[in-house]
C-alpha cells in the first residue's frame, strides 16, 4: 500500500511478486501528481516482509522518475532490502551507500 503526503511516499505491507505491479503503478500516479518541485521521498519505514521484486520496483521508480526530471530518494530502507540492493550491484545506484 502506498500513502502520500506533499514530497513523500510512505510504502507500507508487503512488496512482493504478487503486487509489486500494482504497487509500480500506484506509485507512477503518485508521482505524477508530485507538486514538489521535482523531489520526492520514498520512506520504507513501514514495510514488511520485501523479495526480490522490491529492487526492481524501487530501479523502475528511479528510471520513471528520471524521466519525468522528478529527484528520487528512498529513506529508511530495511536491512533485507539493502542486502539485496547490495546483492544485486545496484545499491549506489539507488544512492542508498554503503553500509
Amino acid at each position: 500500500m502506498i500513502s502520500r503526503t506533499i514530497d513523500s511516499l510512505q510504502v507500507s505491507g508487503n512488496v512482493n511478486m504478487s503486487n509489486v505491479s500494482a504497487l509500480f503503478k500506484e506509485g507512477l500516479m503518485q508521482q505524477k501528481d508530485n507538486s514538489t518541485e521535482g523531489v520526492l521521498t520514498v520512506d520504507f519505514s513501514k514495510l514488511d516482509k520485501v523479495d526480490s521484486s522490491a529492487v526492481s520496483l524501487m530501479l523502475a521508480w528511479l528510471r520513471e522518475a528520471r524521466r519525468n526530471k522528478v529527484r528520487l530518494s528512498f529513506t529508511n530502507v530495511p536491512d533485507n532490502l539493502m542486502s539485496l540492493a547490495k546483492l544485486y550491484g545496484v545499491a549506489d545506484l539507488l544512492s542508498l551507500g554503503a553500509a
